[in-house]
């Protein structure tokens, strides 16, 4: 049975399996160890799924609870997709952030998940990778 809740903190061990086993981790820097810690210190929302303690889905967000959740990692083990996962974790996420808009760019591989489940895509999203790139 899944368990569902909103945690505190997660290990950066579990984190890291969790986005390897399911594929999100071949566009986050699981071998920055220091990185991937940063990342879940400054995350002030952390939604996670676990199958007996072991944490098999994790949705990592960043809100001010008021305006906008940016979800920035949703990642449900490759074993464990398919059963409704990924969706409860983003319903977890947005309860407890219920007047804020929920943002997230999806994965490649995820593109077609999320119009499926209710979502809508939004045109007008921009990325700046490096302060350098500005003209």
């Amino acid at each position: 049975m899944i368990t569902y809740q909103v945690e505190e903190k997660i290990t950066v061990e579990e984190f890291v399996e969790v986005l390897v086993n399911s594929t999100l981790g071949e566009r986050r820097p699981i071998h920055d160890l220091e990185r991937i810690n940063q990342m879940l210190q400054h995350a002030n929302l952390i939604a996670t799924a676990r199958d007996k303690g072991k944490l098999v889905g994790v949705a990592r967000s960043l809100t001010d609870f008021a305006f906008c959740t940016y979800l920035s990692d949703l990642a449900v083990d490759e074993q464990y997709q398919k059963q409704g996962i990924g969706k409860e974790l983003i319903r977890v996420t947005k309860n407890h952030a219920p007047k804020a808009k929920l943002i997230l760019l999806a994965a490649p591989k995820a593109i077609h998940y999320y119009p499926k489940i209710g979502m809508t895509q939004w045109e007008h999203c921009y990325v700046l990778d490096s302060v350098e790139a500005l003209r």
